[in-house]
């Protein structure tokens, strides 16, 4: 691990909450896999591609990439987060994938190989960046001329069913803010002008920003989606904010409303996205 600016998320993603996703890898891969074919397609690489997955988390999309990308091409997944890269590599191990590696590196600073990707995508993992323009510029060093950027992250926070979910506690749990837009967080790029602002200013050209939707499964039914939401870091720190009874009563409440999305293959909740694309010159 090299120099790391973004000190506040990875003391976060290496401690409980990354832990948490590691052992929840399959569940949040059922929540999010839905974007999974439009950011690959997007990403524009074919066979022989060199591809650069930022914040890769537990590797779902890294494995894909070199699954498209095939023996003559070479995928490298970096995250913060040390849990979640240890499940990268086991489950690349087990899939026989021997041409997609994984590191922990910070990308506002990691020292790329100039013009050494093709493409870098990212599933959910460019919100968080203490510095977006820097960490963009950086990794835009790492692409070749004409290299492609694909991303995906949350568009306006009211067409997340998981954040409605959640907003339906206020009357037991402290609810506040789940991220401003233009601030690290979930919905720091939720409005396309900031992140057409941000892509510019780091370097990039023909920046173009798509509104997608997906559903995804949270639980076999809607006590178990319940469970699996209040277990979050944001469920976990809205929970231990009260007595155990007010926590008991929130849960209840939210497996009242998780129970209209219950579906036959369980808890089904949209989320819509943007998908955004640009080139680096």
């Amino acid at each position: 691990m090299r120099d790391v600016v973004n000190t506040e998320q990875e003391q976060s993603w290496n401690g409980p909450e990354g832990a948490y996703w590691a052992d929840n890898q399959d569940r949040w891969d059922a929540v999010n896999s839905g974007f999974n074919q439009p950011l690959l397609d997007a990403a524009g690489f074919g066979p022989a591609g060199r591809v650069l997955d930022i914040g890769c988390g537990a590797g779902q999309t890294s494995r894909l990439a070199a699954r498209r990308a095939g023996s003559g091409g070479r995928v490298l997944g970096i995250d913060l987060s040390a849990p979640m890269l240890d499940r990268a590599r086991s489950s690349a191990a087990r899939e026989g994938l021997d041409n997609v590696t994984f590191e922990r590196a910070d990308a506002q600073v990691h020292p790329f190989s100039p013009g050494a990707f093709d493409a870098a995508i990212s599933r959910y993992g460019v919100m968080f960046f203490a510095d977006p323009v820097a960490a963009f510029a950086n990794i835009g060093g790492a692409l070749r001329s004409g290299g492609r950027l694909a991303f995906v992250c949350p568009a306006e926070p009211e067409g997340n069913g998981w954040l409605a979910a959640m907003l339906t506690l206020r009357e037991y749990l402290p609810i506040g803010d789940f991220g401003q837009p233009g601030r690290p967080g979930m919905f720091a790029f939720s409005e396309p002008d900031r992140v057409r602002a941000v892509l510019s200013e780091a370097g990039f050209t023909d920046v173009d920003t798509e509104h997608v939707e997906a559903s995804g499964i949270w639980g076999r039914d809607a006590e178990d989606a319940a469970d699996f939401l209040l277990a979050t870091g944001p469920g976990r720190q809205l929970t231990g904010q009260v007595s155990a009874e007010t926590a008991g009563r929130a849960r209840a409440a939210l497996i009242e409303h998780l129970t209209a999305y219950e579906e036959r293959d369980g808890v089904s909740l949209p989320s819509t996205a943007w998908l955004v694309t640009a080139v680096h010159p």
